[in-house]
């Protein structure tokens, strides 16, 4: 039997039998940067730490709607300090630039590490777009042209 099901307003609808892959094993690798990740279907990925932090499905990164995403630069050394258990369907890992706002379900890092190539090549073309050369726009502090400058601790420009 085919697991959708067509609901009322036409669209195809998943039965509760037909379920995502759930991890087994997850593991963080401090020194390569990445997020290993493995799941009940067989699939295993390793996710780099910045592949993670560009794709971060928070507001900050996505916005709050289609067009609004923010292009993150200089992400080529961030680290995950920790990581944080959501619920039973996901983790918030805590980046070293004091990101922490991105909830990653498992569902998305499977697509993360399904999509990885593609993804990467998405990310490297945004920069070149936004006027970096080779891959410039990953350098720790970089910043966006016409960026404002950050303000220091006692929130003045100097």
């Amino acid at each position: 039997m085919d697991p959708r099901l067509r609901g009322d307003d036409g669209f195809d609808r998943l039965s509760l039998n037909d379920t995502m892959p759930t991890p087994t094993e997850l593991t963080i690798r401090q020194q390569s940067k990445l997020l290993e990740i493995a799941f009940d279907d067989g699939a295993a990925f390793s996710i780099p730490f910045e592949l993670l932090r560009v794709y971060s499905p928070s507001a900050e990164v996505k916005g709050h709607g289609p067009g609004q995403e923010v292009l993150q630069v200089g992400k080529r050394e961030v680290g995950i300090r920790g990581v944080e258990p959501v619920g039973n369907y996901g983790v918030k890992p805590l980046f070293t630039d004091g990101h922490e706002s991105g909830i990653y379900t498992w569902d998305y890092l499977y697509k993360l590490g399904k999509e990885h190539d593609s993804l990467w090549q998405d990310y490297l073309q945004r920069l070149h777009a936004a006027g970096f050369e080779g891959d410039s726009g990953r350098a720790p502090g970089t910043e966006l042209p016409g960026a404002a400058a950050k303000p220091h601790a006692c929130g003045h420009h100097h």
